[in-house]
């Protein structure tokens, strides 16, 4: 399954920085007994949306030495780099997440040839899960078929909003109602999974605006939603527009209105919470992918821009899809930077991540001074009495609402 080839390192990695093509001892101690799984980020969007500030690049943006047409083929040459780097015993693969950006933009052919390489180049775990994101423009029923038949098992479709004032303002280009109609297309196509993204808080949204968006996301065939509180981040159209006073800036006690309403509202259709942003119908529906990365397990992030993490080794790639391209073709590594997380640092990494799921963690992972603020936690009811008794610290539906305030408070 491993492809040889030589591995000539990065041309720009700071000196002294670990080298990602060179996977130290320490990094490979638990390679087969880790669960594994591989990113593949596609850094092309039709047009940008004001809120965001992920790696992507629209047409006008791209500028020369990157297209979509050859981006599959650069992907998979990064591909036999990472298989000639973990092997010659490869991990097998539990999961693969394709990413943007918009993925749906390249043809589904494309995509599916990237799975077929992932799967002759590694051991990939029988009943693996393989998502794609999508924008609900981007795809009809004969696309999502395609993508079924090419290993696709979920799809995660960015929704945002059913209100359509609500859309304009984020910059998103679907109409109201295409996100829950490309839902059924997904499960007409053979998908069992389905996902629906949901943003709250974007201003000029009413209560009954985001209500409306729950009762569509509950129409459609999903079993899998998402909601993410609106973040304004610096550097996009949304912050220039808020900073020149057009729109308000999001109201975080709003915020908390709606995430109460969300959560209430989903749990009643049968949805429970396993993450603070993300509610599944049963255990077979989470998103395995990303309960990978809140375990602090492995994973391979292909494309320009993409994180990896293996054994403690965490890099980054170069993020312009050009200077990615070229690295590659001159048979370099397109890692930017890299760095060897020491036990402190995992073990901060493991308490922030994993305090944030349903099932909590330990609080023996918790220094002697985080188990006391995790007691006070408990009397300032952000965490489960219960579980505290039981030796586990798991957020309140109350703690969830500050989450990231009660894993600041644990792990300072």
């Amino acid at each position: 399954m491993n492809t040889a080839l030589p591995l000539l390192p990065a041309p720009g990695l700071p000196a002294g920085s670990p080298r990602p093509d060179r996977l130290p001892e320490s990094a490979r101690e638990h390679l087969g007994s880790t669960p594994f799984g591989l990113y593949v980020h596609v850094p092309f969007c039709a047009t940008r949306c004001g809120y965001c500030d992920f790696n992507t690049y629209t047409s006008d943006e791209l500028g020369p030495g990157a297209n979509r047409a050859e981006y599959a083929g650069t992907a998979i040459a990064e591909l036999r780099r990472a298989a000639a780097t973990l092997g010659p015993d490869l991990p097998t693969v539990s999961t693969v997440f394709v990413g943007g950006g918009t993925p749906t933009l390249l043809p589904a052919g494309d995509l599916a040839a990237v799975v077929a390489e992932i799967h002759r180049l590694f051991p990939v775990a029988d009943g693996a899960e393989v998502t794609t994101e999508a924008n609900p423009e981007t795809v009809d029923r004969g696309y999502l078929s395609r993508l079924r038949e090419g290993g696709f098992t979920r799809v995660s479709l960015g929704m945002q909003s059913a209100a359509e004032h609500v859309l304009a303002v984020l910059d998103r280009r679907h109409t109201p109602g295409r996100a829950v109609e490309a839902a059924r297309d997904a499960r007409a196509a053979g998908f069992e999974h389905v996902n629906l993204d949901l943003i709250y808080g974007t201003p000029g949204e009413t209560d009954a605006d985001w209500a409306a968006s729950l009762d569509a996301v509950l129409s459609g065939p999903v079993d899998h939603v998402s909601a993410y509180a609106l973040i304004v981040e610096q550097g996009t159209r949304l912050a220039r527009r808020i900073a020149r006073g057009e729109l308000p800036m999001p109201d975080d006690d709003v915020l908390a209105d709606r995430y109460e309403q969300a959560d209430a509202t989903l749990r009643k259709a049968g949805f429970e919470w396993y993450e603070v942003s993300n509610w599944a119908t049963s255990d077979a529906a989470r998103c395995r992918h990303n309960e990978l990365y809140w375990a602090n397990a492995n994973w391979w992030g292909v494309g320009p821009g993409a994180h990896s993490h293996v054994g403690g080794l965490r890099w980054w790639n170069v993020k312009h899809p050009a200077a990615y391209a070229d690295r590659l073709t001159a048979g370099l590594s397109p890692a930017q930077d890299a760095e060897l997380l020491d036990d402190d640092d995992r073990a901060l990494e493991t308490v922030m991540l994993g305090l944030r799921l349903r099932e909590g963690l330990a609080l023996g992972l918790l220094s002697d001074a985080g188990r006391l603020r995790a007691a006070e936690s408990v009397a300032r009811g952000l965490l489960d009495p219960a579980a505290h008794a039981t030796g586990r610290a798991v957020l309140t539906d109350r703690g969830r609402l500050l989450a990231d305030a009660v894993v600041r408070d644990l792990t300072d």
